[in-house]
């Protein structure tokens, strides 16, 4: 799978977790130098508060497009730290 905005790849992985029809790259699978930490959070009944990246390709910003559970409850440790897409990012093969 791919994430793609901006016309880059900023995720790529053959091991994405798909949950609720996102699909969750390994943090290893992340372009780093497309990410910025955001102070945004959001809460989740069965995987607990998650933690969003801000996405900067080429001076365009998509604000708070990734997300991730750095402490995930029980039920969803398997995606602990993986990152999910939205706002735009395209998911795709």
């Amino acid at each position: 799978m791919k994430a793609i905005w901006n016309e880059e790849i900023i995720a790529e992985s053959e091991d994405t977790i798909l949950i609720e029809g996102n699909h969750y790259f390994p943090p290893q699978s992340i372009n780093t130098s497309y990410f910025e930490e955001s102070d945004y959070h959001t809460h989740c009944p069965w995987k607990g508060e998650a933690s969003y990246y801000t996405i900067l390709v080429e001076a365009k910003k998509n604000e708070n497009a990734a997300w991730y559970y750095p402490d995930p409850k029980p039920a969803a440790e398997k995606i602990e730290n993986y990152v999910a897409f939205w706002k735009g990012v395209q998911v795709k093969e």
